[in-house]
């Protein structure tokens, strides 16, 4: 499977694993399964370690280096793709990290991995 992570998912993983469902630590851990992290989640991740919203012990930068090193996660870059994937969406969901990682998801045929209830009304394949 290719599993995108919410920004949340990301955070649960590498501060506070008990945070997440049985299935979605079960479905990250898994070598068979491609992780990935958009772009967007380190661009929301920076803006919230900036204005004192978030921190991690170490920089983001040595956070996300580290989970692509140790666990293969892959980085999803944003494409124009995924900006015009956001037309199709209702804005059930206002938060435009959020609204562009389930473009993604649907753009690329990956499985969203999120605890966030209002993505299931969206056409978004959805773990948790």
């Amino acid at each position: 499977m290719n599993l995108l992570l919410c920004t949340h998912s990301f955070i649960w993983w590498t501060t506070a694993r008990k945070k997440l469902s049985a299935r979605a630590f079960t479905e990250i851990s898994n070598s068979a399964n491609q992780v990935f992290l958009s772009v967007a989640s380190l661009w929301e991740l920076q803006i919230k370690i900036q204005i004192n919203k978030f921190q991690f012990t170490d920089p983001l930068e040595i956070v996300v280096n580290e989970q692509i090193k140790i666990n293969g996660f892959q980085l999803l870059p944003v494409t124009f793709a995924h900006v015009l994937e956001l037309e199709k969406l209702p804005f059930h969901h206002k938060d435009p990290f959020d609204r562009l990682l389930i473009a993604q998801a649907i753009a690329e045929n990956m499985i969203l991995v999120s605890s966030d209830k209002i993505f299931s009304a969206y056409p978004v394949n959805l773990l948790w």
